[in-house]
């Protein structure tokens, strides 16, 4: 079973994204944090209903070789990915990769929160990035 865990926005100032969607939605972030690994400054706004679905991710650059700086470079700041939930990451890139899908990440890592993630290309999936976020 799939959900969608969370859309990725990519932008310039996170301080300033955070103040803006904090006044849009009436709450502020309920995580914030720095993903080494990933390059990126995080902040995720919780839907109040649903722990684990209907997020909305706010990425920033950690530094100048982040992906999230050299996808704001290219196409500006807006939409970078929908992230959907999956049961077994594992078992869903394997199913993925034999039907064909091309994927940037074979073997999962670590990011926002602690959790198991792998990205699924766009040029597989309608132009659309697609992260998988293990439950």
């Amino acid at each position: 079973m799939s959900d969608i865990s969370h859309i990725g926005i990519a932008v310039e100032d996170l301080e300033r994204a955070v103040g803006a969607f904090s006044d849009m939605l009436g709450y502020p972030p309920s995580l914030t944090e720095e993903v080494a690994e990933q390059k990126v400054k995080v902040a995720m706004f919780a839907a109040k209903d649903d722990p684990d679905s209907g997020h909305i991710e706010l990425l920033a650059a950690a530094d100048d070789t982040s992906p999230i700086k050299k996808f704001i470079e290219k196409r500006g700041p807006g939409l970078h990915h929908l992230a959907i939930l999956v049961d077994d990451i594992e078992k869903k890139l394997s199913e993925m990769k034999a039907k064909g899908f091309r994927l940037i990440d074979e073997t999962p890592k670590i990011g926002a929160g602690g959790r198991k993630i792998a990205f699924v290309h766009p040029a597989s999936t309608g132009g659309v990035l697609l992260e998988l976020q293990q439950r």
